[in-house]
């Protein structure tokens, strides 16, 4: 399994914007991890990477947070509050997933066997000097992101 040491919350954030850089089209990517991992930092650095120029916010209590860039549309999810799987066809769920959009997935065990296979999806985990992010899935196209 491939990991990253990642120091402090910026380096997360930088981490991200590098990987954001390199992804030029759509694509799915879950972030996995407790709370305090560094998620949603990590989250807002691919958006930055991704070209969005503006504030990013956690989606915690909206469950999504859509966002334009100039390689097409972010969608950030949190699935934190979400009780049962089926939520997601009341959220229009399967209407974000198209070609040109990237989706940003916090929590997507909250809606095991209801989400597409991603094509990253990271494990992150607070340690006491340090992060650590781990690659459990790529699909081709999320390795050659990597």
């Amino acid at each position: 399994m491939r990991s990253w040491e990642i120091a402090t919350a910026e380096d997360m954030r930088r981490w991200g914007e590098a990987l954001g850089r390199r992804i030029v089209d759509g694509g799915l990517i879950y972030l996995s991890g407790d709370l305090g991992a560094g998620k949603t930092t990590l989250a807002g650095g691919i958006l930055t990477g991704h070209g969005f120029t503006g504030r990013s916010k956690s989606p915690t209590y909206t469950l999504v947070e859509p966002y334009e860039t100039a390689r097409g549309p972010v969608y950030h999810f949190d699935l934190y509050r979400l009780s049962d799987p089926e939520e997601l066809d009341m959220l229009g769920f399967r209407d974000y997933l198209n070609a040109r959009a990237l989706c940003l997935i916090e929590w997507p065990e909250r809606a095991a066997g209801a989400l597409p296979a991603p094509d990253l999806h990271l494990q992150l985990d607070a340690r006491a000097d340090a992060h650590r992010v781990s690659l459990l899935h790529a699909s081709a196209r999320g390795a050659g992101w990597l």
